[in-house]
């Protein structure tokens, strides 16, 4: 168990890497000079040359790219991600203080994405080719089809504006939190729907549930007890990339609810090329997701012994 983890840890280093790396090398293809832009920040009249070359002396962009790649990643490991230009703030507290509010939409969508799909898929699983099953259907794919902001706004066109019972933006109390969570809990809702469904149909035709059957347990506790556990661990792996998804894929949704999250941040930062901002957030994003993938890994083993720590 404690190797299978160390190796697990050592191999997230080269994606960590790889991604710093990347990141990096895209911020140098952005068209205009950095020092230039930081240098005009709050002027109403162009930078001189002086200033511009005072800027890229003060960090360090008149150096060999290299060079200024080690630099910056030397301060990431110590925990440094730089200041941001706009703001002054560090991009950790950049980060940390616009975390809170993407955790809360993510995790809001995932609940309800779950309410509905978990119940609807069984059902339709238990009750194949019924009407339930072909509506169910229908339903994963017309969510699965429509863009998310699509879908955010008709919400704020139905609930907001015409019935007036919901705030269409901002985050304040629980009801400015049900749109943009249901718009998000909505669209993941068809991916685990449909996952759920094919995954306990292919269960259901193992030769283990029919034994169990044939000796007369009753179908739901077939299903509950010996069917559903085993067909949850695709689903695991699925939520996992799902929750990641939601946490660094909320931008459009915080736009249209103007949600003061990671994604209004991001947003912002590419608007204003606040460079260290999205290089941040970017490396921030990298290791939330591989963090979740890891911690997938280790569920899967527990809601099935049979995959190995070794494999």
């Amino acid at each position: 168990m404690r190797q299978y983890i160390l190796r697990r840890l050592i191999s997230l280093l080269p994606v960590i890497f790889g991604v710093s790396l990347i990141t990096f090398g895209l911020m140098g293809l952005v068209p205009g000079n950095p020092a230039e832009i930081i240098a005009s920040y709050g002027k109403e009249i162009e930078p001189s040359q002086e200033e511009i070359e005072a800027v890229q002396q003060e960090l360090g962009l008149d150096q060999p790219i290299p060079l200024q790649y080690l630099r910056w990643l030397g301060r990431v490991v110590r925990g440094d991600l730089g200041e941001s230009l706009l703001s002054g703030q560090s991009v950790w507290h950049e980060i940390t203080t616009h975390l809170p509010a993407t955790l809360e939409l993510a995790a809001g969508g995932m609940v309800i994405g779950l309410l509905i799909a978990l119940p609807v898929g069984i059902l339709s699983a238990v009750w194949r080719d019924s009407v339930v099953d072909q509506i169910s259907r229908v339903l994963a794919l017309l969510g699965a089809s429509v863009p998310s902001f699509w879908l955010g706004t008709i919400l704020v066109l139905f609930f907001a504006v015409r019935l007036g019972w919901l705030p269409s933006m901002g985050r304040g109390g629980w009801k400015h939190f049900i749109l943009p969570a249901g718009a998000l809990g909505l669209r993941s809702s068809a991916v685990l729907m449909r996952l759920t469904r094919a995954n306990l149909l292919e269960v259901l035709d193992e030769p283990y549930i029919r034994t169990a059957q044939a000796k007369g347990l009753a179908r739901s506790r077939v299903i509950l007890r010996h069917a559903l556990k085993p067909s949850l661990l695709p689903l695991a792996t699925m939520l996992g990339l799902q929750f990641g998804h939601l946490l660094g894929g909320t931008i459009i949704i915080e736009m249209v609810f103007a949600w003061p999250g990671l994604g209004m941040l991001i947003t912002e930062s590419i608007l204003g090329r606040d460079f260290p901002v999205i290089q941040g957030f970017a490396l921030f994003i990298t290791v939330v997701f591989v963090s979740i993938n890891f911690v997938v890994d280790l569920v899967c083993r527990w809601l099935d012994p049979r995959v190995q720590y070794g494999t």
